[in-house]
Order: structure tokens, then sequence, then C-alpha cells
């Protein structure tokens, strides 16, 4: 009998119950589609952080860098002419330790050790300036020049004649090169980028002379798998192009740590240490461990190089997670009330057949089971079409993948987490700026979110209507017979 008059209801009131659903089924949508454009934003966030410190760190131990050096420890390059005033070319490297002072590898052991503390492995990075270029010896001419200011080409006027020609024609190579411990590649900045060609690094090959490069500057410097490229003197094979999951990548080329430490004149050193917590709930805990059992180190974590991320994807985040939220809720709240004046309205309208049901028997129980009951289905109807709508909403979303600014850096953690590209004090902080495309995928949980605020919104417009019902009496249908 109730699914019976159920039914019948609802076909005769199919208007009344659209307009009801349609009004949850808008709140509903709204809700999936912010929530989804919400998880989006996570993603992206997440990673721009990984295109920093790679998968699966959860926080780096560095030490700040020491005070910008004075010019007479400025890199200097010496090239001498050539003696037969041939075109001869020359170059020479200078490689640098980057971003931070250097840490005893022995350190990586003892953050390793702390409690809480899952896996670590130190990292070094390195900055390679090299000029390579030509000296051309100028030429003495015998004349009888003795005229003032400067000659042809520029040349000086002498009394028994003038040099002309000569000079010196070189160009300036600028790259990064990060020494990476081959024998655990799940950790440090390489994990953030894929083997595209070629093969990555084996644990076999701690001292090897070969190397990962990325695949933006394989393209400018035309390098393949295969080819070679020369680092101070040493030559080392492209074994693979690694190409960034998202962003810049952290150097141009990645060699075993051994090697680096050996071209930067810094045995058993390292520059960042990247550090994997056994559990997400005890970062903030191991950190306090760290810092307080090895002095003098600097540990961001992962929320700390969140703070530095701006742009318009930490505007964008911050609209969701504020102004969308409460446009959320207050959206649902309207529909919610609006639902149940909608449901007290119609039961206002079927006193004489309320009041009729009593007199044949029905106890007020009845009778409002039936109303919350017609609710729950307008409920549920309208969750079926806010369900429509949200993923139509969310899918447009990812369709559309609009491309969002992420910059990190400006004196924060960030640096850290790169192995270190600038900063500290005495050098100018590093902005980085990534385009990351915005997303916004449906989980399970939200489907659930959405049916529960269905249910919830019949429940409350069944309240609404159920109290009004059960207040009526047969003297009031009677009331209402013509």
């Amino acid at each position: 009998m109730f699914f019976t008059y159920l039914r019948r209801e609802l076909r005769r009131r199919r208007k009344a119950a659209f307009v009801v659903a349609s009004g949850l089924a808008l709140g509903i949508a709204l809700v999936i589609v912010v929530t989804s454009v919400s998880a989006g934003m996570g993603r992206a966030q997440d990673k721009v952080l990984q295109s920093l410190y790679g998968l699966g760190t959860d926080m780096t131990v560095t030490k700040a860098a020491a005070p910008a050096a004075s010019s007479s420890e400025r890199p200097r390059f010496r090239f001498d002419a050539q003696d037969d005033g041939s075109t001869g070319e020359q170059s020479s490297d200078r490689v640098m330790v980057r971003g931070f002072q250097t840490l005893a590898s022995s350190t990586v052991g003892k953050v390793d050790a702390q409690s809480g503390v899952a896996d670590a492995v130190g990292g070094l990075s390195l900055q390679v300036v090299k000029v390579s270029g030509a000296f051309t010896r100028g030429r003495f001419e015998q004349g009888a020049g003795g005229g003032q200011g400067r000659g042809r080409g520029g040349a000086l006027p002498s009394p028994q004649g003038r040099v002309e020609g000569g000079g010196a024609d070189f160009d300036v190579n600028n790259y990064s090169v990060y020494g990476t411990d081959v024998t655990k590649p799940a950790l440090g900045p390489l994990t953030s980028s894929k083997i595209t060609s070629g093969r990555t690094f084996t644990t076999a090959e701690t001292n090897a002379k070969v190397a990962v490069a990325d695949s933006a500057y394989a393209k400018e410097k035309k390098l393949k798998a295969g080819s070679t490229v020369t680092i101070k003197g040493s030559t080392f094979k492209v074994i693979g192009i690694a190409t960034a999951d998202s962003g810049d990548a952290a150097a141009n080329l990645y060699v075993p740590l051994k090697q680096a430490q050996t071209l930067a004149g810094a045995k058993d050193k390292v520059t960042t240490i990247y550090v994997k917590a056994t559990d997400s709930q005890r970062i903030g805990g191991v950190k306090s461990e760290i810092q307080k059992n090895i002095p003098g180190t600097t540990v961001t974590t992962s929320a700390d190089l969140a703070d530095t991320v701006s742009g318009s994807l930490s505007t964008a985040s911050s609209l969701a997670a504020s102004v969308g939220k409460w446009l959320s809720i207050a959206v649902l709240a309207a529909a919610f009330l609006v639902a149940g004046l909608l449901t007290s309205s119609a039961v206002s309208r079927r006193v004489r057949e309320f009041g009729t049901l009593k007199a044949l028997g029905w106890k007020s129980s009845r009778v409002t089971r039936q109303v919350v009951g017609e609710a729950v289905v307008n409920g549920l109807v309208g969750g079926a079409l806010g369900i429509a709508l949200g993923l139509a909403g969310a899918y447009a979303v990812t369709a559309v993948s609009p491309t969002l600014q992420a910059q990190v850096g400006g004196g924060g953690g960030g640096e850290g987490f790169r192995g270190g590209f600038g900063g500290g004090p005495g050098r100018a902080a590093v902005t980085k700026t990534l385009d990351v495309a915005l997303t916004a995928p449906v989980s399970l949980t939200t489907i659930a979110l959405a049916v529960a605020l269905a249910v919830t919104g019949g429940l409350i417009a069944g309240a609404f209507g159920g109290w009004r019902a059960s207040r009526l009496r047969p003297a009031d249908a009677l009331r209402r017979v013509e």
C-alpha cells in the first residue's frame, strides 16, 4: 500500500517533484564540481612539489649557504694565445657546488638513523661554467703611420707600423649537474622524471662515467642515448634521456654521486639529504628530532615548500578552499530550505486528502511516513540529476584543462628540495615559474557524499512536510468540502 500510494502521488505531482529535485540537483552538482576542482588543484600542487624534490620525499636536510665569496675567490679562467698565431680552440671548465654548504656524507647515515625515518639519500648539486673558444694573434704591419687616433679596423697606430687583426671569440656554456646516489633510485629529484630513451643508472654504476640527460637540455645540445659529454676533461657516456613529469627538471645532467664529488673536488660531501618518513603523520616530529640531533642543518618539509607556492594556482586553490566551500554550503542550505518549504506548501494543498485519510483510520505517523517517503524519493532523483550535472561539469573542466602558473622559490624551502638553485645568504633568491594543467577528478568518495546529501535533503524536506501533515485533523478536511 505504501509504495502503491507513493508511486501514484509522485506521478500525479510530477511538476512539484521536479522543482524540488532540481533545486537539490543544483546544490549537489555545485558541491561535486567544487570538490573535484579542489582535488585537481591538490594534485596540481603535488605535481609542482614533486617536480622540485621527486617522488617519495617528505623532507630535505640542508645547510645554509656561506656568505658570498670575495672577489679574489671568484671563478677564474686562464688561457694562452697560440704562439704560432693559429686559431686552435681552447676550453676550461669551472665546477662549483651550488645552493648550499656541503654536508659530510656521514650525515646521511645519521639522518637515516633517526626515529621515524624510513630512508635517506644524499645528493650533490653542481653548476658547471664552461668557457670555450679561440684566440687569434694579431699581425704587425710595417708602415709610416704616425697619425693620431685609431687606424683602420681599430688598429693602434705606431711610428714604425701597426698591429692588425687578432682578438678572441669565446662562448660561455652554463649548465647544472646533479650527483645522484645510484644505489637508492627511489629517492631524489631524478624520480620526478621518466626515462623516455635509453635507460637509467644501475646500482653497480656507483663510480661509472655515465650520465642521464634531461630531455630539454638533450634537445638543445643534440644529445641522445649513446652520445658523450665532457665535463672538466672527463668524458661521460649518455645512457638515457629523462623527461620531467611537470615543470623543469632538477638538473641538466645527472651523474653518479662519486663522479660528481670528484668533479667538484668535494670528496664524501653532499649538498642535500632527501628523507622519507615512516608515516606522514610523524613528519613534524621527525623534523624536530633531526634539527635537535644534527645541529646547524635546515629541515624543510613539503608543507614548508607548499607555503612558498604562489601565482594563479595558489590564488585559485585559496578561492576553491574558501569561497567555493562557503558558496557550496550556502547553495545547499538554500536548496534544502526551498525543498522543505515546497514540500510543506504541497502538504498544505493536500489538507483535504490527508484529513480524509485520517478519517478513514490512518494514523498521523503513517501520514508522516508517506510524506517523508515522497520527499526522500525526490531527494534521490535530485541526487541522480546532481551527480549527472556534477560529472558533466568536472568533465568540462578536465577537457578544457586550464593552465595555472605556480611560482616557487623566493628564499623559502623550495630551494632545499631542488638541491639548491640559488638563494642563501649573499645570493639572489630564485623563483621558478611552472605551468600546470588543471583537472577535476571525481572520486567515489565524492559520489558517496552526493548520495548522502541527496538523502539528507529529502529527509529535511520530509521533516518539514511531515510535521505539517502530522498536525492535520479530520475536521480540517471537512471544512474544505464544498
